[in-house]
């Protein structure tokens, strides 16, 4: 009999020994805090992803589960140059070892290349996959061609001669300065 794994309740030692594959094509809608970095509403975009379970050797000697993860999308950010949308593919490829216990993971966490997270009976797949997604998102998302000319002045006519006719402050002061007491202006 072949064992079910749900993603939202992932027995994380079970699918490792089991040596299971999960995947799916989700809408990024499902994953809330992913949709909050957008632009606007991607109701056609799609995450893709993969997980892999599989045992191997621990430094204990003893087995220890891994996980694989695989997922894709591409999402609509604002640009930081034009400030308008621009379709950015964000991937993850990621093995993470897992470990008994917070403790166990603090020790570990400093030697250690790979990631490390605690093993549960109903470890939360989606949430690492939005947490992955979130953290490949890149911090300058930029349009190789920005759709519209960017104006890279930081100067603004209609400002600079407001400036010009204003009365320069410091000017004023003087003015008042070289008068003597009793003068009006």
């Amino acid at each position: 009999m072949k064992r079910e794994f749900a993603p939202g309740r992932l027995d994380v030692a079970g699918f490792a020994a089991a040596a299971a594959t999960l995947s799916a094509d989700d809408p990024v809608a499902k994953y809330g805090r992913l949709v909050e970095e957008l632009a606007m509403p991607a109701s056609d975009a799609i995450v893709h992803w993969e997980a892999a379970g599989e045992q191997r050797a621990g430094a204990d000697g003893g087995e220890a589960p891994w996980l694989h993860l695989l997922a894709a999308t591409t999402v609509p950010l604002v640009c930081q140059r034009c400030l308008s949308p621009v379709d950015t593919p964000v991937h993850v490829d990621r093995w993470f070892r897992f470990v008994a216990d917070e403790e166990t993971a603090a020790a570990q966490d400093e030697e250690s290349e790979e990631d490390l997270l605690v093993a549960s009976r109903d470890f939360d797949l989606h949430a690492l996959i939005e947490d992955e997604l979130l953290m490949e998102i890149p911090v300058t998302p930029l349009h190789e061609v920005c759709p519209t000319p960017v104006k890279l002045s930081a100067s603004d006519e209609e400002f600079e001669a407001a400036e010009r006719e204003r009365d320069n402050p410091f000017a004023v002061l003087g003015t008042l300065r070289s008068r003597k007491p009793g003068q009006e202006g």
